[in-house]
């Protein structure tokens, strides 16, 4: 579901940081007008949920918690290539208990779960998988600033 909350639970507002602090690992990927954004954020994130230990996973429950993110970032990624002008860049946060993913774009659209969802027909399924994936989502505006960044936040596998 969607959340009136500006950013993340536990997170301070985007800020652009990068690198480890207090037990929270960052990573960020600039994405300057290249070609390929989708693949490069999966890519992107791959790596990092390597480095975070979530891959290679030993459990069927591990694998399925870090092909959940690999998806999350496609979807968001895909979404701000079709409702915006691209991404402008990607976030992922770890900590232990949760990994969130912030996209921004320049686009002034609302991302919502299209309702009804229509299991069988083609498009618009991106907001309503993250929806039923994540444990949490929502939008970041900075007023005077154009854009947003959309988050969303999955948990850690046990």
């Amino acid at each position: 579901m969607s959340t009136t909350r500006p950013y993340p639970p536990g997170s301070p507002e985007p800020s652009g940081a990068s690198g480890v602090s207090a037990g929270r690992q960052v990573r960020s990927l600039s994405f300057d007008d290249r070609s390929g954004v989708v693949p490069l954020a999966r890519d992107f994130a791959r790596q990092a949920l390597y480095a975070w230990g979530w891959m290679p996973a030993a459990t069927a429950d591990r694998r399925a918690a870090a092909e959940d993110v690999l998806l999350v970032v496609s979807e968001l990624v895909t979404n701000a290539c079709l409702h915006a002008e691209g991404p402008d860049r990607m976030e992922l946060t770890c900590d232990n208990k949760v990994i969130r993913i912030k996209v921004s774009d320049r686009g002034t659209g609302q991302p919502a779960p299209r309702t009804p969802h229509r299991a069988g027909r083609p498009g618009g399924h991106g907001m309503f998988i993250v929806q039923r994936l994540c444990l949490d989502w929502g939008v970041v505006r900075t007023p005077g600033v154009a854009g947003k960044t959309v988050w969303a936040e999955l948990g850690a596998p046990a």
